[in-house]
Order: C-alpha cells, then structure tokens, then sequence
C-alpha cells in the first residue's frame, strides 16, 4: 500500500507541476495582450475609435471643476486613448454598478468602519460615476479625492452635485501618476481596479503608485489582500455542443474550440458543479 501512496504523490506532484507551466504561459499571453492594448501602437496619431474592448479606467486632462489637481499633459497614443475611452460608456458602468456582490462589498466596507472613514481624507483611484466616493462621504470621510482619466468623471460631477456632495468631494480628471492633489497625504486609499484573472487591466499599478506617494504612516488600502486561485474543471457540454447541430456533424468546430481552450485565456461563466477539483491558491497580494 505504501508504495502505491508514494506513486500517487508522485503523479500528483508532477501534475502541479504542468500546471504551474500552464499557468505561467497563460499570464504571459495575457501580459502579451495587455502589452498591445497598451502599447501597440507607438507611431499612431492620438485620435481614438469606440469600437475597443474596454478596459478598467485607470485613476488617473485638464483641472477639475473647482480648479484643484493640476496634471502635467502628455500626449498619448491611440491605444491608450482608446483605452480611456472605453471607459466613458455609460453601459460598462450599469454592468459594474448592478454587480451587487462588487458594489454592496465595497459599500459594506466604507459604510460599516467608521474609525477607518470618518473625519479621514479618502482618495479613490479610478472613480468612476463616483459611487465609492459618495459612500465615503455618507460614512463621515472630511474630503474625499476621486481621480479617473476618462470622460465619465464630467458625468460623476454632476451625480456629486445632485447628490449634495460638492462640497465634500473633490473630482480630478488625470492620471494619478499625473496630477497633483489638494493635499499631501491621505489616510484611505480605495479602488475597484480588480480585472479579469485579477491583473489584466493596468490598475494595480496605479494603486500602488498612489500608496507609496500619499498614503499616509498607519493609511488603509482597500482591498489590501487578494488571493488569486486555480481550478479544473470540465467542459465537456459546451465541447459536445458541435457534435450535432440542428441533425449536422459541426465536430471540425469543436476541434477548434478545444485548440483554443489549450491556447488562449478566456472569460467564462461555469457552474461550482463543474468543478472537477478543489479550488487552491497560487497567488497572494498584500497592499
């Protein structure tokens, strides 16, 4: 029995293995794709298309309506333009805004600690229609700072000011590698720049820019720990699917679509039933 145990470990361990592989191949395709979003496009002109992917804003011109936060202009390429861009529809903001698990959590955490917001200065990295803003202000923040580089943020002064927390928030439009706030230290860093597999879409970068140049000794990050996990899982009804459609043999499809499972990261929604392993932990982050 034992040495069956010891093969067992064996196979399980050069299985973790693969998939450590795997993985590591997978976040490069992703970093390989956020670098052409990003990057790919060095020669173009700076105007912008709207038919782009969007991508999470990053906190980040020109000075806000109350005349604070100056920023430093830089032009920037049509990748990155577009990049903002994406993120003045209306329709990815009603996605996130009617996610009630990401919105109640954050709401939650602003509203349920007031040691940690009241009378304290909150800054929030990538703001938005400024909903995480205005929960700080209800929770008691003496000023909150909301930073976005794209053109919701002239939507988010308007939902301030019908709200009565014009007085109380401040909204800058930049990058918040960029411009300059009101005040040289906050007590409250929070931004909702999680992306697909957590890290694809450039926000935590700008999170931790702001932590290391205005969070203040003894200052709050949230979130301040992620944990990222791994699972297998089975997909054989969508796989079957081109067995036989509508009476017609598709299965040259279904090849190509399991060619590309192996291949390429993709954004799926799957039920805990498909699960064929435990959920574990590969990475962890700590803000």
């Amino acid at each position: 029995g034992g040495g069956g145990g010891s093969e067992d470990s064996e196979a399980l361990r050069k299985e973790n293995e693969r998939l450590r592989e795997e993985l590591k191949r997978q976040q490069e395709l992703i970093e390989a794709a956020k670098a052409t979003m990003l990057g790919g496009a060095d020669d173009d002109s700076d105007s912008s298309t709207d038919d782009e992917p969007a991508a999470k804003s990053r906190g980040g011109g020109e000075e806000n309506a109350e005349g604070l936060g100056a920023r430093v202009e830089k032009p920037m390429k049509k990748s990155e333009r577009s990049y903002f861009d994406s993120y003045s529809k209306i329709g990815i903001h009603h996605e996130m805004l009617s996610d009630s698990t990401r919105t109640g959590g954050y709401r939650d955490f602003l509203c349920n600690n007031p040691s940690l917001i009241r009378d304290k200065v909150v800054l929030d990295v990538g703001c938005g229609t400024g909903i995480l803003c205005m929960f700080a202000a209800r929770a008691g923040a003496k000023m909150v700072i909301g930073i976005d580089m794209s053109d919701i943020i002239d939507d988010a002064r308007e939902i301030v000011r019908a709200n009565g927390f014009e007085d109380k928030i401040t909204l800058i439009k930049g990058k918040v590698e960029e411009v300059t706030l009101p005040v040289d230290r906050v007590d409250v860093i929070v931004s909702e720049w999680m992306g697909y597999f957590l890290l694809y879409e450039s926000m935590m970068d700008s999170v931790v820019y702001a932590r290391d140049k205005y969070l203040a000794p003894g200052g709050v990050c949230m979130p301040d720990k992620m944990v990222m996990k791994v699972a297998l899982l089975n997909d054989d009804q969508r796989l079957n699917f081109w067995d036989d459609v509508y009476g017609f043999d598709m299965k040259h499809i279904k090849n190509k679509v399991r060619a590309r499972y192996l291949k390429d990261p993709m954004v799926e929604h799957y039920e805990p039933r498909q699960l064929v392993s435990k959920a574990v932990n590969f990475k962890e982050f700590d803000c």
